[in-house]
């Protein structure tokens, strides 16, 4: 097929029915890119023959090298398939871990999906990883099964091997799929339970209780992928052949009178032709027969690689190609290499490119097959369900769902990422193919030029050496100030960096200059209704509505892989790039021209951002540059973070060690333009306590032992005599501290809590974010409407908590908790065990209807300074004492509060005595409320004294109280942990096992891969030790197994990092000095040494033996 003209893309974008928008899908280096190669040499954009090896849609020059995708990047084909023709917008994405997030932003605007699986390695982590993606953006998936060449050239499998071989593949994809829609039909299930439930105690009857999950009913068959369905092509990218059953069934429908129908479901299964009979009968199997699907199609590969490739028979080949029908250029056939030979006889027999889009075409959505379900999922933001959004709101569904494109129809665009292109690649700014009257122009200009050099060199070489020197100095001297002219203007072009938004229309048409509303991820539809004039539009002047704004569409461009096109308007359902947004879209945004639209729900990210370096320019005077560059690859980087930290570092944060160098030569060579220092990769940590030991480190039971150290002893009482009159630490682990007026005392103590709260709490903190928000509205006397999806998220949250805090220690634990830390939502607790004090609960916005006023008045029983106490407690959190890192699973328990009535900010003579309770605490409150004009009254520094406000006092005293109870307990560190998959043959498996031993790595389990001698070997891996860790192994295996790391978990590092020998064992286990590796202390001294805190070691600066002068004589 020709290169299409961008009028006939134009045309066919105005018929959504013939759209289709789908992306390629896999592993890393299952051959997206190859596949994505052949389709665009179908469009005639590339040769054929460099399909493969060019690697159209990897533009940067790093993709080139290491051979890997880093950005999705979108092309727009046109198919001709039986009468119709087709526009299909193609998204490669990549497949490597670090840049799973591009694969989020190149699913959410697609309504299709091609997997590709490598018929070698099958399933794989990050394969599994794209099915879930597509699964929960409810997009349909087609499956390639890829690389089958390698079942014949490397494996050697014989036809009837390798039909069992993918077989097996099919399976494995289809429990991934399978594994996703079970747990789907369960939840669905268990809301439905709800609900009867709900029902049955309105209505009073016999409950019969059905014990089916409801999987029997759910129909799932067209979920699952099989050859008879059309849904799966067998191909070999690199040799550019693929197939599906449907082209041999229409082949052998002909040759053999049998109906394509029959075939079509005979043709993979367990049927065999029987050729006397001339019939297709069941049981190959059992009777030992070939299937047919390996007798009329395997076979046929099978024979061709062994003629071309294998024995390289060119009688053979000949006869080949004539029953084939097709025609080899004589060249192909010369060639040395047997694979040109091979790809020019496939490509014209089985082209893999019409093997794919036809079956796009027939198998995958339109925009218009969009469902309901996945609008109304789009569409419910955060904790709002669809039904609770105003009418408008779900009025715009009907747009959604008709693609419409008439005037009247509001234009809603989804934005999925930024991508920086050099402003030299605009089409407007693209060189343009010269006329032949400019070319001749031209060429009399170049030989006029020749003439006049010709003539001055002969004059020069009649003239003196001594003029001549002048001459060249003068020459030289004139030159440079004309380079150095020059080269400034063209410094500031080069620094032009231009934004395009990757973007979908799914409703209405955008046109060039056109203005929208942008919409924040926070934007409430009902309050930008209330808020906005009827009929109001985007061109309009807006008031001030919270996360909405307005800019314009400058540009429209068609994506065409490494070029773009120029559009003036762009209907529903085509995905296209729109310039002029980088000062109102940071990353992804919702643009409408209805202010009723409500913002789309954030894409979900499979990989975290983890590792972190502190970036630095070489010469402090390029800061600036530094600074602009960061914020443009913030911009530009669906995926890094770029924070200043308080000490006023510029972090810059990334999924993995990949992504890292890709982000900080983006900064160098595209943002920045400057030499950059990068730290060494900061690594997180977490601080936490645990329960006493009940061994020690040689395995004895403590206690049995006499101590016979006298270390530890000394340094306890060392720093028992540090510890001031004001601070008291019980031997239980209760510590008291009173302020330093002596005017409020605070005891703390450190409980460790279960590992399940923790995770829970970590799992949970948008939902402890929003319980902390509803609060501080409630305190402040406003009301806000929670959906109840929210409520019941909350609730279920608490009964969990409940369910794992039991036992004695925790009991009405969760009713007491006072806050949540760091920041309000982290991982600890601080609990209300003062006597006496009941302060209103976290959980208070549970309590609805007239429970709330009881709520409110309670909240004026809050204690004074009871923000301070909190306070203290965030920055106890959110540093530590072993390295000021934050604090995970501890729960501190608040067991005494006394506060002196002269520190609290009262009017005076209403209260005397020394210290107060707290019902009179309570009266004092309500006479302040009652009588405002004497309080104004009272001098503001009654409250403070040389030692400052008390309020400040008691945020320092709380804290401090909390480091030291931490200190009290047994501490730890904790580090974050990689998943690390790794897949290796048996040879080298011993090598893998070294390097992560070597790297403190712990192997949870490996298994064989069916069929092949690879190996699948699950191990965790402290993300401290990953760096560099894919390169060394690469290296020990000779490039034989390669690791995928995702960040799984926090995990505590058994060791104590302030351990030392106390018992005689250990004393002959370890030494005096205990000079052995203690990991946990390496880390902890570690990020000290980063922060500049005082690391305890001793240093020998001169090692060798010291001599005295008198003896050297």
């Amino acid at each position: 097929m020709g290169l299409t003209s961008l009028d006939k893309i134009i045309a066919l974008q105005r018929n959504p029915a013939n759209i289709r928008n789908l992306c390629i899908l896999a592993h890393v280096d299952h051959g997206k890119t190859t596949l994505a190669d052949c389709l665009v040499a179908s469009n005639g954009i590339i040769s054929s023959r460099l399909a493969g090896k060019l690697r159209y849609l990897d533009s940067r020059e790093d993709e080139q090298i290491r051979g890997i995708t880093m950005k999705s990047s979108a092309i727009s084909l046109h198919y001709r398939h039986g009468d119709q023709e087709y526009l299909l917008n193609l998204i490669d994405s990549p497949g490597h871990v670090d840049f799973s997030s591009e694969v989020s932003t190149a699913v959410r605007l697609c309504d299709g999906a091609i997997v590709v699986v490598d018929a070698v390695e099958g399933v794989c982590p990050q394969t599994q990883a794209v099915l879930r993606q597509a699964w929960l953006e409810n997009i349909r998936p087609v499956l390639v099964i890829n690389k089958i060449d390698r079942l014949i050239v490397e494996l050697k499998l014989t036809s009837q091997e390798a039909y069992t071989h993918l077989q097996k593949i099919l399976e494995q994809v289809n429990a991934v799929t399978g594994t996703l829609f079970t747990s789907k039909v369960l939840e669905e299930r268990a809301e439905k339970e709800k609900e009867e439930e709900e029902d049955s105690e309105t209505s009073s009857g016999n409950q019969v209780y059905d014990w089916s999950a409801g999987l029997e009913e759910a129909d799932d068959s067209h979920l699952y992928f099989s050859p008879d369905q059309g849904n799966v092509v067998f191909a070999s990218a690199i040799d550019g052949w693929g197939f599906s059953i449907q082209q041999f069934a229409h082949i052998y429908s002909q040759r053999m009178g049998i109906k394509a129908e029959v075939l079509l479901k005979t043709l993979w299964g367990d049927f065999y032709l029987n050729a006397k009979a001339k019939k297709i009968m069941r049981g190959a199997q059992a009777k030992g027969k070939k299937q047919l699907f390996v007798q009329l199609v395997l076979d046929n590969i099978w024979s061709l690689y062994d003629a071309v490739v294998t024995r390289r028979d060119k009688e053979k080949v000949e006869k080949v190609v004539t029953s084939l029908g097709v025609k080899v250029m004589a060249r192909d056939s010369r060639h040395s290499d047997p694979k040109v030979l091979l790809s020019a006889i496939c490509s014209q027999w089985l082209p893999v490119s019409q093997a794919v889009l036809s079956m796009v075409c027939e198998k995958l959505p339109s925009p218009l097959d969009m469902t309901a379900e996945r609008v109304e999922k789009l569409m419910s933001v955060g904790a709002r369900r669809f039904d609770s959004l105003p009418e408008q709101t779900q009025e715009l569904k009907r747009a959604f769902l008709q693609c419409s494109i008439g005037g009247i129809a509001p234009a809603i665009v989804f934005v999925s990422k930024m991508f920086a292109i050099d402003t030299k690649a605009l089409p407007q700014n693209r060189q343009r193919p010269l006329t032949q009257e400019e070319i001749a122009q031209r060429r009399e200009l170049a030989r006029q030029r020749h003439a006049d050099r010709m003539t001055a060199d002969q004059t020069a070489a009649e003239s003196c050496m001594s003029q001549e020197g002048q001459l060249t100095g003068h020459s030289t001297g004139k030159m440079e100030s004309l380079t150095l002219k020059d080269s400034k203007p063209e410094e500031e072009e080069e620094q032009k960096e231009t934004f395009i938004a990757f973007a979908r229309v799914y409703s209405g048409v955008v046109k060039k200059g056109q203005r929208v509303f942008v919409l924040g991820p926070k934007y409430d539809p009902a309050q930008g209704l209330s808020m906005l004039p009827e009929g109001c539009s985007a061109s309009d002047c807006v008031p001030e509505v919270p996360h909405l704004s307005c800019c314009s569409m400058e540009s429209l461009y068609l994506l065409m892989g490494r070029e773009l096109e120029e559009l003036e308007e762009v209907p529903a359902g085509n995905v296209l790039g729109i310039g002029g947004l980088e000062e109102c879209v940071l990353k992804s945004a919702t643009l409408s021209t209805s202010p009723a639209c409500s913002p789309f729900i954030p894409l979900n990210f499979e990989a975290t951002p983890i590792v972190r370096v502190a970036v630095e320019p070489k010469h402090p005077s390029e800061m600036p540059k530094l600074v602009r560059g960061m914020r443009l690859l913030n911009q530009a980087d669906p995926c890094a973070e770029v924070l200043i930290q308080e000490t006023g570092e510029h972090v810059l944060v990334t999924a993995g060690e990949v992504h890292l160098q890709r982000c900080l030569d983006d900064l160098r060579d595209r943002f920045a333009k400057i030499e950059i220092s990068a730290s060494k990769p900061i690594i997180p940590f977490r601080e936490t306590v645990v329960r006493p030991p009940k061994v020690d480190m040689v395995n004895e039971d403590l206690g049995k032992q006499q101590k016979v150290a006298i270390i530890h002893q000394v340094k306890e009482d060392a720093s028992q005599g540090r510890l001031s009159d004001t601070l008291h630490v019980d031997p239980s682990g209760l510590v008291t501290l009173t302020t330093p007026n002596r005017l409020a005392t605070v005891s703390v103590r450190a409980i460790p809590l279960p590992q399940e709260v923790t995770l829970l709490m970590e799992s949970s903190m948008e939902l402890i974010r929003t319980v902390e928000q509803l609060n501080m509205s409630l305190r402040e006397g406003k009301s806000l409407d929670v959906s109840l999806r929210t409520l019941e998220a909350i609730a279920g949250f608490k009964a969990q908590l409940e369910s794992l805090l039991q036992g004695r220690k925790w009991r009405n634990a969760v009713e007491r908790i006072w806050s949540f830390g760091p920041r309000r939502y982290g991982p600890n607790i601080l609990l209300n065990n003062v006597e006496g004090y009941q302060r209103p609960s976290v959980w208070q916005c549970l309590a609805r209807g007239d429970k709330a006023g009881e709520a409110r008045a309670q909240a004026a029983v809050i204690r004074d300074f009871d923000n301070s106490i909190v306070s203290g407690f965030q920055l106890a959190t959110l540093s530590g004492p072993m390295c000021e890192e934050p604090l995970m699973g501890v729960c501190f328990s608040m067991e005494r509060w006394d506060i002196q009535s002269s520190a609290l900010p009262q009017h005076q003579g209403s209260l005397e005595g020394d210290s107060i309770s707290h019902e009179a605490l309570s009266d004092s409150t309500v006479e302040r409320s009652t009588e405002p004009s004497q309080a104004t009254h009272r001098p503001e520094a009654a409250s403070a004294d040389c030692y400052g406000p008390v309020s400040g006092q008691l945020i320092a005293a709380m804290k401090e109280a909390c480091r030291h109870a931490f200190q009290a307990q047994p501490q730890r560190l904790m580090a974050a942990m990689y998943t690390c998959e790794i897949m290796a043959t048996a040879e080298v498996l011993g090598r893998v096992y070294g390097v992560l031993g070597k790297r403190e790595g712990r192997v949870l389990h490996e298994e064989m891969k069916e069929g092949t001698d690879m190996f699948i070997i699950k191990a965790v891996l402290p993300v401290a030790e990953s760096f560099g860790f894919a390169d060394e192994i690469r290296k020990r295996t000779s490039g034989l197994a390669s690791p995928q790391l995702v960040f799984s978990h926090w995990e505590v590092i058994s060791s104590d990092p302030y351990w030392v020998p106390t018992t005689e064992e250990e004393y002959l286990h370890f030494g005096e000095k205990a000079d052995s590796a203690n990991q946990a202390l390496k880390y902890m001294n570690a990020v000290r040494r980063r922060k500049g805190l005082y690391v305890e070691e001793k240093i020998v600066e001169h090692a060798e033996k010291q001599r005295t002068l008198s003896k050297n004589k």
